[in-house]
């Protein structure tokens, strides 16, 4: 395993992490966590991500119980505050009494002292961005968090806060949780370049397009049977990925895979890791094995003539819109 600065703090995450969105707590039984999280601590994984809104709290019930055996100091554990946790009016959001109360309920469920990087889940419009980050450096004075971030913000709103820290003398943001991938790579405009410049890492999720490229589904084939794509219960992002020109891409990034003599997946974690602003992909694992395919992409390098076929290859879906 590899390990990288989260921006420009001074704190090490391996270059994949283990995420717990719409698996732990959902979809995989405990016993599937725990031996996700066991092969993650053998092949040198030490982040792992959560958030209170997965499966209202028993993502992080899944993930705290699943970290119990393992020495506190030896992994980096992150959640979220944001969306709604119950009916009331301010049950959802970045107010300062929501992201305090989450705090104190995320580390219970977590059954932790402290979380080592707090994620603001998405953007709240209606509280002053000023409250939101007070409340932030707040709860790291506190020592219940070590250090803030945010999820799926964009470029002004993350120049924004860096500059309203910097102006207040709070503690700055290290980390933004984007989507990116092959597919998806708005971020690359104008979010990486801002966020290098503030000193902010991406821990980007999604970075398989939940599962499309490991290359299970293919054009003109019925849905794999237990598959994400054909379980009507899960959200529906990854139905704009089912059509014909993505599913002949992903087909062709399979053949280049293969000429290389690596997988789908180890093609594509790898070309995320080109970026020197991301710190960590992010991945979601049922099987032992998934995990121990995915981390081998950290020793693979690619060339500028692999870059080179894979951007001619994704020309075929250059104006591909994804649900979001």
């Amino acid at each position: 395993m590899k390990y990288r600065n989260v921006g420009a703090s001074g704190l090490k995450i391996s270059e994949i992490g283990l995420g717990s969105w719409l698996t732990y707590g959902t979809a995989a039984e405990q016993q599937a966590a725990d031996a996700c999280i066991k092969e993650a601590f053998e092949s040198g994984i030490n982040f792992f991500d959560t958030a209170n809104a997965y499966n209202r709290g028993e993502g992080e019930k899944a993930m705290g119980a699943a970290l119990k055996p393992y020495s506190r100091s030896s992994y980096v554990l992150s959640t979220k505050v944001f969306f709604a946790m119950d009916s009331g009016p301010n049950d959802r959001g970045l107010s300062r009494k929501h992201i305090m109360e989450q705090c104190d309920a995320s580390l219970k469920r977590l059954g932790v002292d402290y979380i080592d990087i707090y994620f603001c889940h998405r953007y709240d419009t209606q509280t002053p961005l000023e409250e939101t980050l007070r409340a932030l450096d707040d709860l790291t004075a506190q020592g219940k968090i070590l250090y803030a971030a945010v999820s799926e913000w964009s470029a002004a709103q993350i120049a924004d806060a860096a500059g309203i820290s910097q102006r207040l003398n709070l503690r700055p943001l290290i980390s933004n949780q984007p989507i990116y991938n092959m597919f998806e790579r708005y971020i690359e405009r104008e979010v990486l370049p801002v966020s290098v410049k503030n000193g902010i890492g991406q821990v980007v999720f999604s970075p398989l397009a939940q599962g499309v490229l490991t290359g299970k589904y293919k054009p003109g084939q019925p849905l794999p049977a237990e598959s994400r794509a054909a379980d009507n219960s899960v959200n529906g992002v990854i139905n704009s990925y089912m059509n014909d020109k993505v599913l002949g891409c992903v087909q062709d990034l399979g053949q280049l895979a293969q000429e290389l003599d690596i997988t789908l997946s180890q093609l594509s974690l790898a070309w995320i890791l080109r970026q020197p602003g991301v710190s960590c992909a992010l991945i979601g694992a049922t099987k032992p094995q998934q995990i121990e395919e995915n981390v081998k992409a950290v020793d693979i390098q690619l060339s500028t003539e692999t870059l080179e076929a894979v951007e001619r290859i994704l020309e075929q879906v250059k104006d591909f819109a994804p649900l979001r």
